[in-house]
């Protein structure tokens, strides 16, 4: 009660505020120092045991809440640590930190230029930047930054369907026929989930068979799309994988680009995890022929470290996402407006209510300019070879498959003593899982 906008809450709101950046400001240098452990780790009950997480009807203290907030951090996973090694992490960046600050501190909506002016100009010339890079001309098209990579993936599947039966919007899934998608073995869970969510259901999306690399087969991919048209069914889709979650595979973009344009298919390319090697003049050949797609997916999130949530669906088609999705919501998106109206993005996507994600990645990239996005993607891929170098030839590891890796993903079993000299059938598979389960 004592914060603003409480009369003369000035002094009192400064005084909070401060204590909550110093406390921090502390979390993040310790963040760095290799000393600290990664996680203090407690089982859930223990967790709810030990401290009173309820909410109660009497408001508490500030100095509670700054308790609060210690305690929050003390348990929490430090994802910018050193020795942090899991999803989605290549550490803690300052600009994107300062970037998320502000966005909170602004609590806009990404729905109008009315209401979010600079940060609707700054997803507007960040998205064409990608699209660019991407290579399509003059970075033309369109796009949108939505909660994650499931669900640009399923953007893409919404829009390649209406592309195909525009009726389907109106109408449902009853008044077309039956579509199916095609997507690797590997790729990820995302491309049945938004089937599910979309009506299409699972069992239309068919799985196609990868090498041992992880990437997909052409030649199989050609074969199902052919025994799925003599069922009577319609392929509207192709997920494509630039950087696949197990082994960072990429699909053969270009092969699968020919295959797509002999059948008429939409292509789309999930480059959530691989998008970023865009950046790279080194590595960015691993994406030969994402030009052709119709539809990209890159989760700026992942391999160029922006702070979570950032993901962009780029589509090559201008106009269209707005067919797609628009409901002419009078009471939002008034038509008699005195500014350009195509600066009102949020008919064009599935949410209203829509989080500014654009400006950390937007901050970020003026800080360290393409150079330093494109720097720091190489070091990261020559640690991930260096670590392969490392443990190839080691005794007591195995490497998943042949082969540096093409991502920073560096696939390999520990061999314990007692099965290295065990023949490779079930049976030492089976117990090598339950090692790795322990040593996870």
């Amino acid at each position: 009660p004592d914060l603003l906008p409480a009369c003369n809450g000035e002094i009192t709101t400064m005084s909070f505020l401060q204590d909550v950046v110093d406390i921090l400001l502390q979390y993040v240098v310790k963040s760095f120092d290799r000393s600290t452990k990664v996680i203090d780790f407690h089982y859930p009950n223990e967790l709810l045991q030990e401290y009173n997480w309820e909410l109660a009807d009497q408001p508490q203290t500030l100095e509670e809440i700054l308790l609060n907030c210690r305690t929050t951090l003390k348990y929490a996973i430090k994802t910018g640590h050193p020795r942090y090694f899991n999803q989605l992490s290549t550490g803690l960046d300052m600009v994107g930190l300062a970037a998320d600050w502000l966005t909170s501190a602004a609590n806009t909506n990404m729905f109008t230029y009315e209401i979010a002016p600079v940060f609707v100009l700054l997803e507007y010339v960040t998205l064409r930047k990608m699209r660019e890079m991407i290579g399509w001309p003059g970075g033309c098209g369109d796009g949108i930054f939505s909660p994650g990579g499931a669900i640009s993936n399923m953007y893409a599947m919404l829009i390649a369907r209406f592309k195909m039966f525009p009726e389907v919007k109106e109408k449902g899934m009853a008044a077309i026929p039956r579509l199916v998608a095609f997507t690797s073995e590997h790729s990820h869970f995302s491309v049945k989930k938004g089937a599910a969510a979309l009506g299409i259901g699972t069992d239309s999306v068919i799985l196609i068979r990868c090498d041992e690399r992880g990437k997909m087969i052409p030649s199989d991919l050609e074969r199902r799309i052919l025994e799925a048209k003599q069922k009577g069914f319609v392929p509207f889709l192709v997920s494509a994988t630039a950087g696949t979650t197990v082994y960072g595979a990429f699909d053969p973009l270009i092969a699968i680009a020919d295959i797509c344009k002999k059948y008429k298919i939409w292509m789309h390319v999930d480059g959530a995890w691989g998008g970023g090697l865009l950046m790279s003049r080194k590595h960015k050949w691993k994406l030969n022929g994402v030009e052709r797609a119709n539809s990209v997916t890159w989760n700026p999130h992942k391999m160029m470290g922006v702070p979570l949530q950032c993901s962009a669906l780029l589509v090559r088609e201008e106009g269209l996402m707005q067919s797609c999705n628009q409901m002419h919501a009078s009471y939002l998106f008034q038509q008699d407006k005195h500014y350009d109206l195509s600066y009102d993005t949020g008919d064009k996507a599935l949410q209203c209510g829509r989080h500014v994600d654009v400006f950390k990645l937007w901050l970020m990239w003026r800080a360290k300019g393409t150079t330093g996005f494109e720097a720091q993607i190489d070091k990261c891929l020559e640690l991930a070879e260096y670590l392969y170098n490392k443990i190839k030839n080691r005794e007591g590891y195995e490497m998943v498959f042949d082969g540096k890796p093409q991502h920073t993903n560096v696939c390999f079993w520990y061999i314990p003593p007692s099965l290295r000299s065990m023949e490779d059938n079930e049976e030492r598979m089976s117990r090598l899982m339950k090692v790795s389960s322990i040593l996870q």
